[in-house]
Order: structure tokens, then sequence, then C-alpha cells
């Protein structure tokens, strides 16, 4: 390819972390985050109210101390996972061909950042993959959000696309199912939990095509044309993906709902009712897959890993294991490869 030929720029979007561990950076991720229109749906009065009364100043010193069990030398793992995953792309890609940038929904490095970073290497395109597999309005719809209202200031704008889930890409399927078979060949396990970020009911709601949502069974039982994006249906699309690719039976595998957040209903059944149902069944061993995340992160390393173990542990669990995320594994770097150069 000629040196004067544009290249296709691709920007990795995930969703933030703070900056460090400190009370204010961490209020100030916060304030950020759930000042989101897609995150907190209400109208804006109401929430700024809620998050800059109410949940930043109180929420911010116990995430800062969360927080601080995370991070290491490095920093926050979703930041520096993000820039392995990131470093092992640019290696993969053809180099004459692709202009490989990453950024963050949230705080830095910022959407805008990598947005202008593509712009000034005069792309001939850009490929925006969010880093969320299963389409929500507040993960993919936000970054799709953001880059539509930066782009806009633009007097060029490049071919801009959007890759706005991939639950059903073999390679991420096959990832997970990797590392899934990795914890199974040092124990055997009575259940296999596939627990994925919550959302409130009414979001699910907002986005019901003819009415098909029923926030059950009856339609997250099947994937079809009418809930493709719903998020409740793709977390139980991904379930039974994943399920059939280990061999899994279909009794042990349980998919449920964490993170939940104020007092309105969330999508369920929730992570922490569903290891009060398994102790009181006599379940002694559980493996915990999280597919709503491809890094580790709060959700998943302190959350799921340790606050979840404690509590199946204190009703009588034995063993309650977290499967890592993907991290920057080579068969999830070999998804990301593929899903750019498909929409490439």
């Amino acid at each position: 390819m000629s040196k004067n030929k544009a290249k296709i720029g691709v920007l990795l979007v995930n969703l933030g972390t703070p900056d460090s561990t400190a009370t204010g950076d961490v209020r100030k991720y916060l304030r950020e985050f759930l000042m989101d229109g897609r995150v907190i749906d209400f109208p804006f009065i109401p929430r700024w109210a809620l998050v800059n009364l109410i949940i930043a100043p109180f929420r911010a010193p116990k995430s800062a101390h969360e927080y601080r069990k995370l991070f290491t030398e490095r920093g926050s793992p979703l930041m520096y996972h993000t820039v392995d995953l990131t470093e092992k792309l640019i290696k993969v890609l053809d180099p004459e061909k692709y202009h490989v940038e990453f950024a963050m929904r949230y705080q830095t490095p910022s959407i805008e950042q990598g947005l202008e970073k593509l712009n000034k290497a005069n792309v001939k395109k850009i490929i925006v993959l969010p880093l969320f597999p299963q389409y929500a309005s507040a993960t993919n719809g936000s970054v799709v959000d953001k880059v539509m209202e930066i782009a806009r200031t633009w007097q060029i704008i490049p071919n801009i696309t959007f890759i706005n889930n991939f639950v059903d890409h073999p390679l991420f399927v096959e990832a997970w199912a990797e590392l899934g078979k990795e914890m199974m060949e040092k124990e055997e396990y009575d259940t296999y939990l596939f627990s994925y970020h919550g959302l409130p009911e009414r979001q699910i709601r907002k986005g019901s095509v003819d009415g098909y949502c029923q926030l059950s069974d009856k339609c997250c039982g099947n994937y079809t044309k009418k809930n493709q994006f719903c998020y409740r249906g793709q977390c139980f699309h991904t379930t039974r993906l994943i399920a059939a690719k280990l061999g899994l039976p279909e009794d042990k595998v349980v998919t449920c709902f964490q993170s939940r957040l104020g007092k309105d209903p969330w999508i369920k059944p929730y992570t922490e009712d569903l290891i009060k149902e398994l102790s009181s069944k006599g379940v002694k061993k559980v493996l915990v897959f999280s597919p709503a995340f491809v890094a580790d992160c709060l959700e998943t390393t302190v959350e799921v890993g340790e606050e979840y173990k404690e509590q199946f542990e204190e009703l009588g669990g034995e063993k309650w294991d977290l499967v890592p995320s993907l991290n920057s594994r080579d068969t999830w770097v070999a998804c990301v490869k593929d899903l750019v150069e498909e929409n490439s």
C-alpha cells in the first residue's frame, strides 16, 4: 500500500476508570458516568440532584476503598488490559491499512482525544468498537451517542461504522470456553453461574419491539430479530452459546444479574438471590463467568470474585471460583481483529 494511501481508523472504547483511587478522582468519575442520560435515564434536573447530592458524595468514599483493592502498580486493570489489547491488535493488523487508538467513555483518554488522533491521521474511515459484548443503550448506545456528538462538529466527516454487539462471534465464545476449560481441568463444579451487569427493567422495556418484551423466558428463551438488541435476551443467548461450547448440562447452568442500584426493579434474577437459592439447595462448588465484561474490573474482581464469594461461603458454600475475563488473551485479540476486518 502506498504511503499516501489513507488508512482505516479503529477506535476501541471501554467504559472508563478513575484516574486514581483518591476519593476526589472517584467522585469525579462517578459524576461523569452517572450524569450520562443513557445511564440514569431521568430528566436532567432530578438526575443532577440524585447524582451530585446523593450518589457521588456518599458512594465515592466506599468506591474509592474498593478501587484500592483493585489497582496495581500499573494502575486500573480495566485500563492496562485495554492498553494491552490495543497493543496486541496493532501487531496483528496490517500496519499499512489500519491506525488503531483506544479511548474510555468516561475520563481519560477520552473519546474526543481518540477521535482527534484519528482525524489528524486523515483516515478515510473510522470503525468504532465499544468493548461491550451485549448491546445496551447505557453502554454501546452511549458510545455511539458521544462519537456522533463529536464528529458532527467536524468540517469533514469520514465514513463511521459502529460494531454494536458481538455476542455470537465464534471467537468470542471460543475465548470464554478456553478460559472455562482451564478452570474445569482443576476442579469439578456443581453449578455454572453466569453473572451479567444488570439494568433497570424500564430501560429494557423502552427497547421492546412490537411489545415482544416479557422480561422472562417467554422472550429471552430464544434469540430472534425482535430481541436481537434486548440486553437481557443477549445475555441469555451468550450463556447458551458458551455453555454449549463447554458441553455443560442445562440443569447446572444459571444466568443472573448483578450491580443493581436504587429501589427501582432491575432485570432478574438477581445474583444475590441466586446465591441464597443455590445454598439452600446444597450447592457447594460454583464456577462463575462474567461475560458482560471483556476486561477484569471492579465488577468482576471485587464484586463477583470477593463479595459474592464471601456471601456464598457464609451460607455454607465451599468453593466459589471466578473465571478471569478475556483481557488480552490471544483468542480474544483474534476476535477483535476479525471484527475489524469484517467491517472494513
